[in-house]
């Protein structure tokens, strides 16, 4: 990395540091015309909120431009801005007419401003000593099922079933010999694709597969059915080993914006729970998509059919 390659991540959080004091200052001087900018003027804990992140304003402010290497701190700022998304996020959910629109102008500009935090907390990771491209994360999750093992493995084993409850698949194909094509929708509705092999196949007990050598996302994992206690249906053990191009700090950022894999893959086995013993998905009027994380962010108190 050049020496201004190296500078680049600290001179974009002092500048961030300069833009917290100001946002602070201003927040902390004239909350209710930020409260109405965002829409939420209607609440009787505005001002209140406004005036707490006009405080976690200035201690950003005081990370970043007091210390010599400011970019690391910016996960301070990251952090803020999970908690200012969600905030807003029921803010548009529960508001109608011109709060709402205001709700959501102030959420895009947020999301602006959380996309330059996290670009530059990345850039600080890449740039600091012995960081790497990549981190290898374990996940394991789940889940009893009110279907016979059978009937589990054989769901499953169908891989063309997977999208059915895993909700970022778009597709999985069979393409013969134990090999599948996968089509996973990534960040920004980007389309991620590789092939996997299933590397050990046991008649309702075991499934484990392996993505193939020069995959975009390499992964493995396995899929484990056992009989239940009490004839209570069957359990689905999953384990799958996956690597994050974003490094380990790109993960914390998912987990706290409610998309990292852990989350995922007990949110897919919940679904998948429901897939098999019902047919489809639950869902709701207040929580459209069922049971995706992201999603959970926005739900809202279901209203009758007008």
């Amino acid at each position: 990395m050049s020496e201004k390659n190296h500078r680049m991540p600290g001179r974009l959080a002092t500048a961030l540091g300069w833009a917290s004091l100001g946002m602070g200052v201003v927040q902390l001087a004239a909350p209710g015309a930020i409260s109405r900018l965002s829409g939420i003027d209607d609440s009787p804990w505005a001002d209140k909120a406004i005036r707490f992140v006009g405080v976690r304003e200035l201690l950003h402010a005081a990370a970043l431009l007091g210390t010599r290497r400011p970019a690391p701190m910016t996960w301070t700022r990251v952090a803020g801005d999970a908690m200012d998304l969600t905030m807003l996020g029921r803010a548009v959910a529960n508001r109608d007419g011109d709060r709402r629109r205001r709700a959501a102008a102030a959420t895009v500009a947020v999301a602006g401003i959380a996309l330059a935090d996290f670009y530059t907390a990345m850039r600080a990771n890449r740039s600091m000593p012995g960081a790497g491209p990549e981190a290898t994360t374990n996940l394991r999750a789940a889940v009893t099922v009110n279907r016979p093992r059978r009937e589990a493995y054989e769901f499953w084993r169908t891989l063309e079933n997977l999208p059915r409850f895993m909700i970022h698949l778009e597709s999985v194909e069979s393409i013969g010999g134990g090999y599948s094509h996968w089509q996973v929708r990534g960040p920004a509705h980007k389309v991620i694709e590789w092939d996997a092999e299933i590397i050990e196949d046991r008649e309702d007990q075991l499934i484990a597969w392996r993505s193939i050598e020069g995959a975009t996302v390499r992964n493995s994992g396995w899929v484990r059915f056992t009989d239940a206690p009490g004839g209570r249906g069957t359990e689905v053990r999953v384990r799958i080993d996956y690597e994050a191009p974003a490094g380990r700090l790109g993960l914390a950022f998912a987990r706290l914006m409610g998309e990292h894999p852990e989350q995922q893959v007990r949110d897919d086995l919940r679904r998948f729970k429901q897939v098999i013993e019902t047919g489809e998905v639950t869902r709701s009027e207040g929580s459209p998509e069922g049971t995706r994380a992201q999603r959970q962010l926005f739900q809202r108190l279901a209203q009758p059919v007008r």
